[in-house]
């Protein structure tokens, strides 16, 4: 019946645009992946299952993954450009040990015992070569999402794995030039221009990048922001992402790095938030269409023949390299819960093996059967993957677990102010609006913290702040503010860039650790900040004048030029100057300071004092 049904509906396409399929993958995403998020499974093997229920192993309404899965790439490379979005240069570069530090050591051992592996199982040196490379490739596209999924991409453990995987993308074009090196002899000699050609291109694409992405894109943007046209804007970030990627694909290196790097040059940009709005729509479709065409191509004809010898693969090949993964995390020591967590995640193979084994198979190296052995390994290891991500909550180290006891959860809250973060400077930052009677919700993640408070008459709720569900539950769609005061850096940043992102309309207050963290706010979107300790400390040492015998008004006064001082420099920081430049202007504050008091300061005793200042500054921390 089913069919039947299929069969008029593309008769009816016939005269038309084929909407069957569209409206079949749409249907399958919108139904399978809120079901399997719903039963604990993950978004990804929702999508997974979905494409093969459509694929050809399942109804066959889809009969060329192939041809979906080379569109669908897409959506990896617009993941990885918001992620260069939001890894400004200083902090790729701040990553570099990580990138080709761990990242060369993983690949490095993983691919040596791969290959092993491959030679244990019966395969020629040179093809177990190509199949354990292939493998050590890890999915970038599963691994991305399950840890924007879980907010850990801002973590630490989160970040190296974003290293690592960014080094693995790049590990794709020496091991393609690998395959042109092993490949059979056809007789004929490759000239010299092509060999220049081969090593300047890929260069050239990266200088070319760079030149267009640092004198080109934001006066580009700014040109098409003044026609005040919304289209206009998409369309040049869609040029943007997939003009950097055709430059590295025709260059011979991954799209996804072009786009990586392209957002990277623009993260620093006045137009990076408009830019992330206005891809992260393609974004979303195109990765769920990539996992709906990564579960069509599973054939599962093939691994019935040859089921043996991929089980054998995938269960080798997955111990092997996750084994490998923790054993050096521990070696570098990270934790047992890090790295282990760090094995499973990256346990599996990925959508670069696919590119590998192409490769391979059109240099000779391998045939058209053995490559369907490889790819169906791969595709069973990324299929398993989210399965194992939930059984690892079961053997990872148990922490101590929250009591739930006369604590409720936020849900349904409706206060026309919203605290996040309830501890010593919450409690202080919620008096004056309850002494003004005004409409408060406060959750906190801290169990003991609820119930101390609600001993002393306060109603705090449970709940995450940096978790969007939570946000919504806690009414932060209906807030006029959202006051974060939770003291942790990551957390208070990432529940800035949620509300900025989801609740553009909603005035943002946020707690500040120090002055960089301050400036990191400002860009995240919040309208007020203050650092926690910045107001207590000038009326410490406000007090402390007044006790050396200043008046009232002389200590205030005082008190106020610190202040006025500090935001001159945080105002210069926040344009983008080098805080380590800003000697010269501290000196000559202190100059002023001290021509307020009465002390005359020789000229070039201050532009002394300011040099070793500059020069010292160099050695020193940021200021608070």
């Amino acid at each position: 019946m089913a069919g039947e049904v299929v069969g008029h509906a593309a008769d009816a396409a016939a005269h038309g645009v084929d909407l069957v399929p569209v409206v079949a993958l749409l249907g399958a995403a919108v139904i399978g992946v809120p079901l399997f998020k719903r039963l604990g499974l993950g978004s990804v093997l929702g999508y997974l299952a979905a494409g093969l229920l459509l694929g050809p192993s399942g109804i066959g309404l889809i009969t060329n993954p192939e041809a979906v899965l080379t569109t669908a790439e897409l959506g990896v490379v617009m993941f990885l450009f918001i992620v260069g979005l939001e890894m400004e240069p200083a902090k790729l570069w701040a990553l570099r040990r990580q990138i080709f530090g761990l990242g060369v050591i993983q690949v490095g051992a993983c691919g040596a015992l791969l290959t092993g592996t491959g030679i244990l199982l019966g395969f020629a040196p040179v093809v177990a070569f190509i199949f354990g490379m292939g493998f050590v490739l890890t999915s970038t596209a599963i691994v991305m999402q399950i840890l924007a999924e879980r907010g850990q991409l801002a973590t630490d453990s989160g970040q190296r794995m974003v290293s690592i995987l960014l080094l693995e993308d790049l590990a794709i074009v020496p091991l393609l030039a690998v395959v042109a090196i092993l490949a059979p002899s056809s007789g004929g000699d490759v000239d010299l221009l092509t060999r220049v050609v081969s090593i300047a291109a890929p260069i050239g694409a990266v200088l070319a990048l760079i030149f267009v992405g640092r004198r080109v894109m934001n006066p580009f943007f700014a040109l098409l922001a003044s026609t005040k046209l919304r289209e206009v804007m998409t369309a040049a970030a869609l040029l943007v992402v997939l003009g950097a990627a055709l430059l590295f694909q025709a260059s011979g290196l991954s799209m996804a790095m072009g786009a990586f790097l392209a957002g990277v040059l623009l993260s620093t940009s006045t137009f990076r938030h408009q830019l992330e709005a206005d891809v992260e729509p393609f974004r979303g479709i195109l990765l769920g269409l990539f996992f709906l065409a990564v579960g069509m191509s599973l054939d599962l004809r093939i691994v019935g023949q040859n089921w043996q010898v991929i089980a054998l693969s995938v269960v080798a090949y997955m111990v092997v390299k996750a084994v490998a993964i923790y054993v050096i995390a521990r070696l570098l020591r990270s934790s047992h819960a890090v790295a282990l967590e760090r094995a499973v995640f990256m346990g599996q193979g990925g959508e670069f093996a696919f590119v590998l084994y192409t490769t391979a198979v059109a240099a000779g190296i391998i045939d058209g059967p053995t490559n369907a052995i490889f790819t169906a390994t791969v595709i069973v290891s990324m299929v398993l993957t989210p399965f194992l991500i939930i059984g690892l909550k079961y053997v990872m180290p148990k922490r101590a677990e929250q009591s739930m006891d006369g604590v409720d959860v936020a849900d349904g809250l409706s206060g026309r102010i919203l605290i996040i973060g309830f501890g010593r400077f919450g409690q202080i930052a919620s008096q004056p609006l309850l002494a003004m009677h005004h409409s408060v919700s406060i959750i906190d993640n801290d169990t003991d913290m609820i119930r101390a408070a609600a001993q002393i008459g306060f109603k705090v709720y449970y709940g995450d702040g940096t978790r969007l569900d939570i946000l919504h539950a806690a009414g932060a769609s209906t807030a006029d503010l959202i006051l974060i005061c939770t003291d942790d850096k990551v957390q208070t940043t990432r529940i800035a860039e949620l509300v900025r992102d989801e609740f553009p309309l909603t005035r943002v207050l946020a707690r500040a650790y120090d002055r960089s963290h301050a400036i990191e706010l400002i860009r995240a979107g919040a309208e007020f900040q203050v650092r926690e300790v910045f107001e207590s400390a000038l009326a410490f040492g406000g007090e402390a004048v007044s006790m050396l015998g200043a008046s009232e008004e002389e200590a205030a006064e005082v008190v106020e030029g610190v202040r006025d001082r500090d935001r001159q420099r945080f105002e210069r920081q926040l344009a983008g100057e080098d805080w380590r430049n800003l000697g010269t202007l501290l000196i000559s504050n202190a100059e002023e300071q001290a021509r307020e008091s009465g002390v005359t300061v020789p000229k070039e005793a201050a532009a002394d004092a300011a040099e070793d200042a500059v020069e010292q500054s160099g050695r020193s921390v940021q200021p608070v």
